[in-house]
């Protein structure tokens, strides 16, 4: 039987959709911390990058700084986050994967934010206060909805990183969809292994569409909101 055959064989099959160890289960749990991992990384990144942005001082040195979560593999990110959530008592599996996609998440969030923000022509700016705008008001009502399109931007970067990286969390004994590419080496069954491959470039795809389309009708409405002012 070709490893196709035995992919479509594998879902179609009702018994492994349902349970702790079915299809439906470990896709909740892979969106269920890829959610939860892009939510944290962006409270955290989003108002530094904002605030440096304006400010226009120490932002490059932060970008590089944040930057250094890209530069070091998530796999080892989970390796050393693992003896940690050990010794604090939170075992195995979700948290030093949900540390890891943190970490895998900051940056194209960071980044995208702060050149956004960054960006917006000095001269609007200057105008801005000219007109006895406030900081806060400067960034609030001219800097942050130029801002808003790159921000949104590394926030989809983020989110297909994280939701194809999560897959890592099964090799340290949490569920998920990498839980059937796992399995699939472990068994040597070609049809599980597709499946969790399969769905996770699904689940990709679909991020990927989902924050298209949140985007989307975001851009004609700050292109009025600035045409207004």
């Amino acid at each position: 039987m070709s490893a196709f055959s035995e992919f479509v064989d594998f879902i179609s099959t009702s018994e492994n959709w349902w349970g702790r160890t079915g299809i439906a289960h470990r896709l909740a749990e892979h969106v269920r911390i890829s959610g939860i991992a892009v939510t944290v990384a962006a409270v955290v990144a989003l108002p530094p990058a904002l605030w440096l942005g304006h400010r226009r001082r120490g932002g490059v040195l932060a970008v590089a700084a944040v930057n250094v979560g890209q530069a070091v593999p998530s796999f080892a990110i989970v390796s050393l986050a693992l003896p940690i959530s050990l010794r604090w008592g939170h075992g195995f599996g979700f948290w030093p994967t949900l540390v890891a996609l943190i970490a895998l998440a900051l940056p194209p969030i960071f980044t995208n934010t702060y050149a956004g923000v960054v960006g917006v022509d000095p001269a609007v700016v200057q105008a801005a206060r000219g007109m006895g705008m406030r900081e806060g008001e400067v960034l609030r009502k001219v800097e942050l909805p130029n801002a808003i399109p790159l921000a949104l931007t590394g926030l989809r970067l983020s989110a297909v990183q994280v939701v194809a990286t999560a897959t890592l969390g099964a090799f340290v004994g949490f569920g998920c969809l990498g839980s059937f590419i796992n399995e699939g080496f472990r068994q040597r069954d070609d049809g599980v292994l597709l499946t969790g491959a399969v769905l996770v470039a699904l689940l990709a795809i679909a991020t990927e569409i989902v924050f298209g389309l949140l985007q989307r009708p975001l851009t004609p409405w700050l292109s009025r909101k600035k045409d207004t002012r």
